[in-house]
């Protein structure tokens, strides 16, 4: 699958054993070295044919920091990094995001290719060139837009997620009925990732740098990152996400910019895939909403990508009232993530 960006477009592949066409991509590059950053053990990093530096890298938001690209930059340096050459990301969204922060940073621009060995990073994460790690005062606040060179979806990373790194796939697929996809429930699961990825190359060629029709990718985003603050990280992005398009339905309908049916549509598209529906049982509805405030989008009051009569859209300035009101109507789930 095509990102056509011009002289930045890439290919997107996807299936089993996609890895293996890793080298092969490095050669077309004529890097003569390459950093491979990877979370998974060294039996799954494939070969890139050239000299390689291999790093290790921990999947999740504690380690998705300034001081971990930082160090990265570091090590590029001693091992004679240079433009010419690549970096390899091999691991989950939070791995791609900091890898990819790094590769834009050092020499102000390395190539970069992608293997993301999740299903939330093969949907999400790894496509359309965003690059960020946290603040202690925020999520993603501090990135870049910097593409790859290429992304290979080895659906065969797959089989080693544990039961909940599934779910966390599948709130960003959820999520997508509702920016574009049509209803993807049923269908094999590379075809919901091909359709996935396939929406999201479409919207990031049409607005690659956040001006307007990009912000339909927030979907769900503005109340589950709060989410995963507020839980400091316990909830998943995949499971915020999930919460937050069930919140985005009632919001919408609270607006009047959908109907009943629309609205529980919402709840049953999250529901098929077995995701969380209800805001955590302890969850501060004053603390969620400061955080919200924080959003990137928020540039004047708080601001929602909210389904309508003409499908999502950004709607800016949603009164803080009818939030909390709209927060406070959901059902509270307890959580037992350990």
């Amino acid at each position: 699958m095509e990102v056509p960006l011009g002289e930045r477009s890439y290919s997107v592949h996807i299936g089993p054993g996609a890895r293996s066409a890793l080298a092969g991509a490095v050669a077309a590059l004529g890097a003569r070295r390459a950093v491979l950053v990877s979370a998974r053990p060294d039996e799954w990093n494939p070969e890139t044919g050239v000299e390689t530096l291999v790093l290790p890298a921990r999947d999740g938001e504690p380690d998705k920091t300034l001081s971990a690209v930082g160090e990265l930059c570091s090590r590029f340096a001693r091992f004679g990094l240079t433009r010419d050459d690549v970096v390899v990301s091999v691991g989950g969204g939070t791995t791609t995001d900091t890898v990819g922060l790094a590769a834009a940073l050092f020499h102000r621009g390395v190539p970069v290719i992608h293997l993301p060995t999740t299903l939330l990073a093969q949907v999400d994460a790894s496509i359309g060139g965003k690059t960020a790690v946290n603040l202690p005062e925020g999520k993603n606040l501090v990135g870049a837009y910097w593409q790859p060179k290429a992304v290979f979806c080895d659906t065969d990373y797959l089989s080693t997620l544990p039961p909940r790194e599934w779910t966390n796939g599948y709130g960003e697929i959820a999520r997508c009925m509702f920016i574009g996809t049509g209803d993807l429930r049923g269908l094999p699961l590379p075809e919901q990732i091909s359709a996935s990825v396939a929406r999201k190359a479409e919207i990031v060629v049409a607005d690659e740098r956040d001006a307007g029709l990009r912000h339909l990718l927030n979907y769900g985003h503005t109340l589950g990152h709060a989410l995963e603050r507020a839980t400091k990280y316990t909830l998943r992005h995949g499971e915020g996400v999930a919460i937050g398009t069930v919140f985005a339905g009632r919001l919408a309908g609270a607006l009047g910019r959908i109907d009943e049916g629309r609205i529980a549509e919402h709840l049953e598209v999250v529901e098929h895939y077995g995701l969380p529906t209800g805001l955590p049982e302890s969850l501060d509805i004053t603390e969620v909403i400061a955080l919200m405030r924080l959003d990137k989008k928020a540039t004047r009051g708080l601001s929602f990508v909210l389904d309508g009569p003409a499908g999502a859209e950004l709607v800016r300035d949603v009164d803080e009232s009818l939030v909390a009101a709209t927060l406070a109507a959901m059902p509270r789930q307890r959580y037992d993530f350990t």
